[in-house]
């Protein structure tokens, strides 16, 4: 069988992920040759082929250390918030979103809607509106995610009460 290069293989992965065919995506990035497997690009693969697995421990551990390689990757640090909130690590996740602040919070509006979520679903429904807002200043497609979110639910419950 020939060789395919790396970058090649990770053509392929992305364009089955962006298929919704995460079995194939997976038998790519298993055939990179092992030198490359600990790559950066290979690895923020391996992250975007979690989220499309639900693979959520995957994730994490796969996500962390390419935050910490590459900040300015915003995906690995929404991706590894995202998994552990999946896991019902709400603080967590927060935390992580907290630390991505310095390096996207001028640029990222998912990173604010999502902050927000969290916020809301530890009861801080002021910081929650706070950062909804930051968010859909930034994008305004956030207002419509937003009044179907159910992680939202409860702060759009507490303004009704008000």
């Amino acid at each position: 069988m020939p060789h395919i290069p790396t970058a090649t293989r990770l053509t392929y992965a992305r364009g089955y992920l962006g298929l919704g065919l995460v079995k194939e995506a997976f038998r790519e990035l298993n055939a990179i040759v092992r030198e490359d497997r600990r790559s950066l690009e290979v690895r923020k693969v391996r992250v975007e082929w979690g989220m499309a697995a639900r693979a959520w421990n995957q994730v994490i551990t796969w996500a962390r250390p390419v935050t910490e390689d590459d900040p300015a990757y915003e995906p690995g640090w929404i991706a590894l918030a995202y998994a552990l909130r999946e896991l019902n690590h709400v603080e967590d996740a927060k935390t992580v979103l907290l630390a991505a602040l310095p390096h996207h919070q001028g640029t990222s509006g998912v990173l604010h809607y999502n902050l927000a979520c969290y916020e809301c679903l530890l009861g801080n429904h002021l910081e929650a509106r706070k950062r909804l807002a930051r968010a859909c200043k930034m994008d305004p497609s956030w207002k419509d995610a937003a009044k179907d979110d159910p992680d939202l639910k409860d702060l759009f419950a507490s303004v009704s009460s008000e």
